[in-house]
């Protein structure tokens, strides 16, 4: 089967959450029920920018493979090629980790 080749528009991000680690620093093993969504992730595949009120295309500040920081609840849950991924806006992204 050919995976999906997927592009997203304007100022969006397609990012794959990086799970947490499953125990805390001091050994305790942390259930999947207790655990909350990561709000770490690899940028997967970057749009190619948003434009200002002029027209003119602003470029984006990420690129794809950068580690990134973003809001509990940002971004848009989609399942492409079995695979669960985010959508969201490049403003919803807090920071690159370096």
């Amino acid at each position: 089967m050919a995976k999906t080749q997927f592009r997203p528009l304007h100022d969006r991000v397609v990012v794959r959450r990086i799970d947490a680690e499953n125990k805390t620093k001091g050994g305790i093993i942390i259930p999947d029920t207790a655990k909350e969504k990561p709000s770490e992730g690899e940028v997967i595949a970057v749009g190619p920018g948003g434009r200002d009120e002029a027209g003119k295309l602003t470029p984006m500040g990420v690129k794809a493979g950068d580690r990134v920081l973003f809001g509990k609840w940002s971004g848009t849950e989609v399942r492409l090629d079995g695979e669960e991924l985010l959508i969201m806006k490049e403003s919803d992204i807090m920071g690159v980790i370096a």
